[in-house]
C-alpha cells in the first residue's frame, strides 16, 4: 500500500463502479487469484478516457481481458484496441470475455512475447497501456516509443511495487533485484527522455504517465 489504507478505502468509497458485466469478470478474476487493475486505477482511466479519447490503444498484458473490455466500454469515442498477452492459460479466458461483450471485433489479441511480437506492429496509437512483466518494461520501450503518436499518452502501471521502489537494491530480497534495477531504470529513462513529458502518480500501485511531445 503506498497511499494510507483509510484514505484509499475513503476514495474508492466514493466509486460509482462499472458495468454488471465488468463487476462479474473482476469478481471472477479475484476469485481465480489473477490480477487485474485496482479499482484507483481502473477511475484515473475512465477519467483519462473521458478527456484524451483515443481512437486507437494498445495494451501489453491482457490477462483475462478486464482492462481492455473496460477501455472498450469507457472510451466515448469508438476506438480500436490492441492487446498483447503471453500467458497461454488467460488466452481463452480473454477471447471468452470479449466475445461475450459482443467485443470480439473490436478487440485484438495478439498471443505471445511482447518483445517479439511489437517490432511487427505497424502504425502508432494515441495511447498505450503497459500491464505486463515489470522486469520487461524498460526493454519494451525502444518498441512502445515508436508506436506511441506524437500527443499520445502511454501509461505503465505497478511502477512502485507497493513502495519497494524506494529502497536500496540490497534492502530488497534476491529474487526481486532483477526488476527492482529494471523498474528504476525505466522510471529514470521516461522521466529523462527528451521526447517525453512524464510524471509518477501514487495512484494504485503506482502509475508513470507519459506524454510524447508534438
Amino acid at each position: 500500500m503506498i497511499t494510507e489504507e483509510r484514505l484509499v478505502t475513503y476514495i474508492n468509497s466514493l466509486d460509482t463502479g462499472n458495468t454488471a458485466f465488468l463487476e462479474r469478470i473482476e469478481q471472477e478474476a479475484e476469485r481465480d487469484f489473477v490480477p487485474v487493475i485496482r479499482r484507483e486505477t481502473q477511475q484515473f482511466l475512465k477519467f483519462f478516457l473521458a478527456v484524451h479519447r483515443p481512437e486507437r490503444i494498445l495494451e501489453i498484458g491482457t490477462a483475462v481481458g478486464f482492462s481492455a473490455l473496460l477501455m472498450a466500454e469507457y472510451n466515448p469515442v469508438s476506438c480500436e484496441i490492441t492487446t498483447i498477452e503471453n500467458y497461454a492459460k488467460r488466452i481463452p479466458a480473454a477471447r471468452a470475455n470479449f466475445k461475450a461483450a459482443g467485443r470480439e471485433r473490436q478487440i485484438t489479441l495478439l498471443e505471445g512475447d511482447a518483445a517479439e511480437l511489437l517490432p511487427a506492429v505497424e502504425g502508432t496509437f494515441r495511447f498505450i497501456f503497459l500491464d505486463a512483466a515489470k522486469g520487461q518494461y524498460i526493454s519494451f520501450l525502444p518498441e512502445l516509443l515508436r508506436l506511441l503518436a506524437a500527443g499520445g499518452v502511454l501509461v505503465a502501471d505497478n511502477v512502485l511495487k507497493e513502495g519497494e521502489i524506494l529502497e536500496s537494491r540490497f534492502a530488497v530480497t534476491r529474487r526481486n533485484r532483477t526488476i527492482h534495477k529494471r523498474m528504476r531504470q525505466y522510471l529514470y529513462e521516461v522521466t529523462h527522455h527528451k521526447d517525453l513529458v512524464s510524471t509518477v502518480l501514487p495512484v494504485g500501485d503506482g502509475l508513470a504517465v507519459s506524454y510524447k511531445k508534438s
